[in-house]
């Protein structure tokens, strides 16, 4: 049999297909560190919002609500209170405090925000999708939203670049599956139209609160040892994130060794022995038969596929007995 030729289109197919996938599934410390940081932070999540509601409660007493409540719904010109999952909490920091750069008494207070794009950073303008992308990584992958893929790892994989530190800035790719992600968890499209990630997310972690629009304007005290536990919980968000972007990073890292020796492969053979070597079972006809996007197209189906193209027109019979089937499915 002839030696295949390597081109192109092989070579992407053996990295992006076979061999990158392969590296994602691999145990190494970096994913390791990853899974353990997701499976730790709802439940760190949930136990820092049970703090939060307390504090919350000290400020807006239940009853306090329930008065609120009362006048809304009776007068159509009161609109004082609504459900929120953000706060601003804070304590005043004594001059020797740690935490307080100052010398001398300080309040010191931080932007909490529960939701799924919630800000990491404690400001209360600095909502990011980075959390979120972590978190539903598995949710996200393989998914496709109005014909764009998903892809969890895009703003880290654009913001690595080639790994020279330089980002794909202004890159239209970047801008689509970011916008696909968010369609896809219901980031956008307003509250009503949430999908179920956001939806069920933001859902767990709302309280009545009584006030103006914006959180900033009710700040609410906490003692400095509530506060610690709130930053923790914030602080271990940020760790999550960074620990999805080092893991990825590495496999990109590792994608760039391959691509350049694949680059060298004259016969796709060579390619396909690289693979086996690393533990990956393919032929060439894996690769013959795979198109670009991952969809393994044999003789048979382009067969099947010509089948549809024609004789269009069904009987009655017909008609009746593929809605039977449909339905008979749909149970």
């Amino acid at each position: 049999m002839a030696r295949v030729r390597n081109n192109q289109g092989h070579r992407n197919k053996v990295l992006n297909i076979f061999m990158k996938p392969y590296l994602e599934q691999e145990d190494t410390q970096e994913r390791e560190a990853f899974l353990q940081a997701r499976e730790t932070i709802k439940p760190l999540q949930d136990a820092t919002w049970k703090l939060a509601e307390k504090i919350v409660r000290r400020h807006y007493t239940d009853d306090d609500v329930k008065k609120a409540y009362y006048l809304q719904n009776k007068f159509e010109n009161v609109d004082t209170i609504a459900k929120d999952s953000c706060f601003h909490f804070g304590y005043l920091a004594k001059a020797d405090d740690d935490q307080n750069e100052k010398d001398e008494d300080n309040y010191i207070t931080k932007h909490f925000d529960f939701r799924l794009d919630g800000n990491i950073n404690g400001q209360e303008s600095g909502r990011q999708n980075d959390f979120a992308y972590a978190y539903f990584r598995d949710e996200l992958k393989g998914k496709v939203s109005k014909g764009e893929k998903c892809n969890p790892d895009i703003n880290i994989e654009q913001k690595w670049g080639d790994g020279s530190g330089e980002e794909n800035s202004l890159n239209p790719h970047w801008t689509q599956v970011d916008q696909a992600n968010e369609r896809e968890l219901g980031l956008t499209g307003g509250k009503d139209n949430a999908t179920s990630y956001s939806r069920e997310w933001n859902n767990d972690y709302e309280l009545d609160l009584i006030g103006r629009e914006y959180c900033r304007d009710r700040q609410i005290g906490c003692d400095q040892k509530e506060f610690a536990i709130l930053m923790t919980w914030q602080q271990a968000k940020s760790k999550l994130i960074m620990a999805h972007t080092k893991w990825i990073e590495t496999i990109l890292e590792q994608c760039k060794v391959l691509k350049a020796g694949l680059r060298d492969h004259t016969y796709l053979e060579q390619s396909i022995d690289m693979a086996r070597k690393m533990g990956i079972t393919i032929t060439e006809t894996d690769i013959l038969a795979t198109t670009s996007k991952g969809i393994v197209v044999s003789n048979q189906d382009i067969l099947n596929h010509l089948t549809t193209l024609k004789n269009k027109t069904q009987t009655r019979e017909q008609k009746i007995l593929a809605r039977q089937i449909y339905d008979q499915a749909q149970k």
